[in-house]
């Protein structure tokens, strides 16, 4: 299983951002014996395609910190970071890692089943973070973006680590993240709510 859980930690990575986990695996394949890429996927560790992802990272973490421009980076992201989370489930779960030296055997020659997963689970991630995000920007009048983002970032970067040295953990950064997505649909009910009691207590005084 903890090539399941390999691959679950660097897809949730990719829902909060898409670039961060493919950048990890392709610096750590590159530069450490932490991860073993395997055939088909050694293109991550290649020094062009370790530039090109890092530029998209640096555009998405700006894009992400700023108000509005969030917004609209979250809906172009609903397609990139399901994609990245396919693409970061099949290379991590089919690695070798400091923790899985039989990868191959778990998931046998259904490959598309990973690449499947992956788009899934980023893509419900990616939900509970672009929902979350109108929610901080109303509550705090646009200045907790940057914050959010930040943590967001830091989050998706130690889920990307840790499926990799200590995939065990990822279960949680899971748990986190469901956590969080209560609290927004809480957060997003209460808020309906108030809309609703405001403008039903208004209806009479408009009559004087």
């Amino acid at each position: 299983m903890l090539e399941a859980l390999t691959g679950t930690g660097l897809a949730a990575s990719a829902g909060l951002n898409a670039y961060i986990p493919l950048v990890t695996m392709g610096l750590l394949a590159r530069y450490t014996d932490l991860i073993d890429l395997p055939n088909g996927w050694g293109w991550l560790a290649n020094g062009w395609t370790l530039l090109i992802l890092a530029l998209l990272l640096a555009i998405e973490v700006v894009a992400d910190k700023v108000p509005v421009v969030d917004h609209v980076n979250d809906v172009v992201q609903t397609v990139v970071r399901p994609t990245a989370g396919g693409l970061a489930f099949g290379a991590g779960s089919a690695s070798e890692t400091v923790t899985v030296s039989d990868p191959g055997s778990f998931f046998g020659s259904h490959q598309w089943v990973p690449i499947a997963a992956g788009v899934v689970i980023a893509l419900g991630v990616h939900g509970v973070k672009a929902a979350s995000r109108p929610v901080v920007n109303t509550t705090t009048a646009g200045f907790g973006a940057p914050v959010a983002s930040t943590a967001e970032d830091i989050g998706s970067v130690l889920m990307a680590v840790l499926a990799i040295v200590l995939p065990i953990l990822v279960l949680v950064g899971l748990l986190l993240i469901v956590i969080g997505g209560f609290w927004v649909v809480r957060r997003r009910r209460q808020k309906r709510a108030k809309r609703t009691q405001l403008s039903g207590s208004g209806a009479p005084h408009s009559f004087g």
